[in-house]
């Protein structure tokens, strides 16, 4: 595939955090995020098995930009490394 045609490398973006103060950060930190450059979408996840814990997982064309993450949220950045 010539180098003009091939997709940049994608990446994800999680963010975590426990409690009841950290899911209303996190969702006011979702509602943010598609003004951000190379926002593809992003969700709020919650889990029965561990219902203190909320994530954001967002989406992201390329490098991830500078996200200011609430405090006392963790945060990670994956890139894609195979997706079907």
């Amino acid at each position: 595939m010539p180098a003009q045609d091939r997709v940049p490398a994608a990446c994800v973006h999680y963010a975590e955090g426990k409690g009841e103060a950290a899911r209303a950060a996190l969702h006011a930190f979702l509602d943010a995020l598609p003004g951000q450059a190379g926002f593809l979408g992003a969700e709020l996840l919650l889990s029965v098995a561990q219902p203190e814990l909320t994530l954001v997982a967002s989406r992201w064309a390329g490098e991830v930009p500078p996200l200011p993450v609430p405090e006392g949220v963790r945060a990670w950045v994956f890139q894609v490394q195979a997706s079907r």
